[in-house]
């Protein structure tokens, strides 16, 4: 688990903010606020840890795309880390003249705490928790999204972040993990009632290949994935990764909008799911939507402001809300822009 993470120069964050977190984080905010910036910061760590620092700066511009307001403002960005266990971990990178980022000299991985020299993280331990990170986005269920498209049977290590490779992972779960296929289908069938079950096979012509098919209940026609609506594809997608079993899945969970497409009941479904999940793997999400807050606690919500052209972040604090809860949800209260994470006049101090 992180306990917290602090960013500076990266994106929308210029000065040095600091985020503590909690088992479930959920991130509200208006559009252009930072909620997106805050999970590509775990992106950004995640391609340091698995050395594609390069890639990744090519992948979203150069590093002046990256640095805050560029490097003409901004002359380095750095993130740390402190996990539970007493890992801190910290970088510093600088833009280079190729308009890409070098690593500074003054990185450190430290440890705090009472630990046994035997107990303390080692450098490959850290990495290794930096890879286990994973950002979700279901949003593409398009004719050409992958999951509708074949993947390969065996790729089925983990769920693929955009949900790619969900029929050989859904097969390897009836396969070898029985309990958790019959959950992730029994929700299913909460939220589709006309869905009865996965049929999940090799497929005839070419055994290495599987595409995502499921039967309609009371009969036996069985369709494939571009026959659902995008909601059902997006929630079987959410089930799938947040009730697969716990050794499966990543150390931290990240959700870019989870909820988009969703009907309010499937939204409910979704975020006790969240809540489950949460007690075995550290979870933040970014959502737009009341409905799905109205499902947590208030210091489960962290809110992103833009002030003076720099996003903060604060967590919400359950006392003074205590009395406006009693006649309000937290979503209506969000609504009526009571703690923040609304439109604002830019330059407006609001926090």
């Amino acid at each position: 688990m992180l306990n917290n993470i602090a960013i500076a120069g990266f994106k929308s964050f210029g000065s040095k903010v600091l985020v503590p977190l909690g088992q479930l984080n959920a991130l509200i905010g208006a559009n252009g606020s930072g909620k997106s910036n805050f999970l590509a910061a775990f992106s950004f760590i995640q391609a340091f840890s698995f050395d594609q620092i390069t890639k990744y700066v090519a992948e979203q511009g150069g590093a002046n795309k990256i640095l805050h307001y560029g490097s003409r403002s901004t002359k380095s960005l750095s993130i740390n880390v402190t996990f539970e266990e007493g890992g801190h971990y910290s970088f510093q990178f600088h833009p280079t003249v190729d308009d890409s980022l070098r690593i500074g000299k003054d990185y450190t991985v430290a440890y705090v705490g009472t630990f046994e020299r035997d107990s303390k993280l080692e450098w490959k331990d850290i990495i290794y928790r930096l890879q286990a990170w994973r950002l979700y986005h279901f949003h593409d269920t398009s004719f050409h999204s992958l999951m509708k498209k074949k993947s390969m049977l065996h790729d089925n290590r983990f769920l693929r972040q955009d949900g790619s490779n969900i029929a050989s992972f859904l097969y390897l779960l009836r396969e070898k993990h029985e309990e958790s296929y019959r959950m992730i289908r029994n929700m299913v069938r909460q939220v589709a009632p006309f869905f009865d079950d996965f049929v999940l096979e090799p497929a005839a012509l070419n055994p290495d290949t599987i595409l995502l098919e499921w039967r309609h209940k009371n009969s036996d026609a069985y369709f494939d994935a571009s026959s659902l609506s995008d909601g059902t594809l997006r929630f079987m997608a959410l089930a799938t990764l947040l009730l697969q079993p716990t050794e499966l899945r990543p150390e931290i969970v990240l959700l870019d909008e989870p909820e988009l497409g969703l009907h309010p009941y499937a939204i409910a479904v979704l975020a006790a799911m969240m809540r489950s999940a949460s007690h075995e793997t550290q979870i933040v999400a970014a959502t737009q939507s009341p409905t799905l807050l109205d499902h947590f606690e208030a210091e489960d919500v962290l809110v992103a402001e833009r002030v003076r052209g720099e996003t903060r972040l604060s967590r919400l604090k359950a006392e003074p809300l205590r009395e406006w809860l009693e006649d309000y949800s937290l979503g209506q209260l969000w609504e009526k822009n009571h703690f923040g994470g609304r439109p604002a006049r830019e330059g407006a101090d609001t926090g």
